[in-house]
């Protein structure tokens, strides 16, 4: 069985494995309490699908709420990044307290991973990440998952928990990720138009369903916004995931968006092996290598991409590094992991493959960056 509509997320058989988002501002009320009585109501839906066999994971924000609250800090424990990895500190205790005590009380066991940008974007991290997570499901533990804001520094972070899940999910083998948001999914203008209309169903992120985003986050203690849950989609869509967006603001959530076919369901066009998905779900890219438009073209054919079709090259980056690989109006077309430094590709580009010998004074690779080490977004 696939998933094609909102409530084949409830079934075991097209969805053996979910992963739940949740939201600061969904978990946390304004004078920074767990909003206590709305959390037992999608606990208490977790702990539904569990019964009914599936695995879920919890993708969880709140951490930085829930310490600026008790360390008595100003703008949410945001102000700086000190007073967002103290805050981090002190509310990653409460989060995970929370979520044991409310996850116990329906018999389920919470477990907790705390996850940096780098121990995603690292190979052998991510599989060490993938091995816990599958693991800890085996033995049917409920996988409670955040961003480790307490060493994270702008430079290697998510930033937001939307694309945190997405990545999850690819570690996790999930079949479908649920973004919990305070909206009903996407529109195809500003909500707040009384011309918008929900679009049910996406098929594929374009730069078209991009316009339609918005990037604020109306409640001010998150960092997501639609943006960021439309990236979050393209990350899954690689690995063949559905990515659900649902309005978690009401009672029980889950139940009135898919009872009510009430939400956004992002259905993936194709499926990626995992070392290409998770290639192509990278985020952190060291350069960028810009191409002609026969380079492009091959590139969409399944080649590898030559030093000959190369017309630029940016950023400072290292043989192994990812890159970028964009058409001449620098509209990105692929990503994968090159085979020469920077300055190597700078000598390279433009020149044909018989010229890389004497160029480089010894035996060149095959490709700049070979098909096995690509992929195509």
């Amino acid at each position: 069985m696939t998933i094609s509509c909102l409530s084949d997320l409830l079934d075991a058989k097209a969805c053996k494995r979910l992963v739940v988002k949740v939201g600061s501002a969904l978990l946390v009320g304004s004078g920074g309490a767990p909003r206590r009585q709305w959390l037992e109501g999608l606990v208490a839906e977790i702990a539904a699908a569990h019964q009914r066999g599936q695995d879920v994971v919890i993708v969880s924000s709140g951490a930085i709420a829930l310490g600026a609250a008790r360390l008595d800090l100003p703008k949410g424990g945001r102000a700086n990044l000190a007073d967002a990895q103290a805050s981090a500190a002190v509310g990653q205790i409460a989060l995970a307290e929370l979520w044991s005590e409310l996850l116990a009380a329906q018999g389920l066991v919470a477990a907790q991973l705390l996850l940096t940008l780098e121990d995603l974007e690292d190979r052998r991290r991510y599989l060490n990440a993938s091995a816990t997570l599958g693991r800890l499901l085996k033995a049917r533990a409920v996988p409670v998952v955040n961003e480790n804001d307490s060493v994270a520094t702008q430079e290697i972070r998510f930033g937001d928990n939307d694309r945190l899940a997405a990545r999850v999910a690819q570690a996790a083998h999930a079949n479908a990720v649920m973004l919990l948001s305070d909206v009903d999914g996407l529109y195809d203008r500003d909500p707040a138009d009384p011309e918008a209309q929900l679009m049910p169903f996406v098929r594929g992120v374009t730069p078209e369903i991009h316009a339609m985003a918005t990037g604020a986050s109306g409640s001010g203690l998150g960092s997501g916004g639609m943006t960021s849950k439309l990236q979050a989609a393209e990350i899954a869509e690689r690995a063949g995931i559905v990515l659900a967006i649902l309005n978690g603001t009401h009672d029980s959530p889950v139940s009135r968006a898919t009872g009510g076919n009430i939400g956004t369901l992002f259905l993936p066009r194709r499926k990626d092996g995992a070392r290409k998905a998770w290639l192509g779900g990278r985020l952190r890219l060291k350069g960028v290598l810009k191409v002609d438009a026969g380079a492009a073209k091959a590139l969409t054919k399944g080649g590898s991409l030559l030093a000959a079709g190369i017309t630029a090259v940016d950023g400072e980056f290292h043989r192994g590094d990812p890159v970028a690989i964009c058409d001449g109006a620098g509209r990105p077309l692929a990503q994968g992991l090159v085979e020469y430094d920077a300055g190597e590709c700078s000598r390279l580009m433009g020149r044909n493959s018989s010229d890389h010998a004497e160029i480089l004074g010894y035996y060149p690779r095959s490709a700049v960056v070979h098909r096995d080490q690509l992929v195509l977004l």
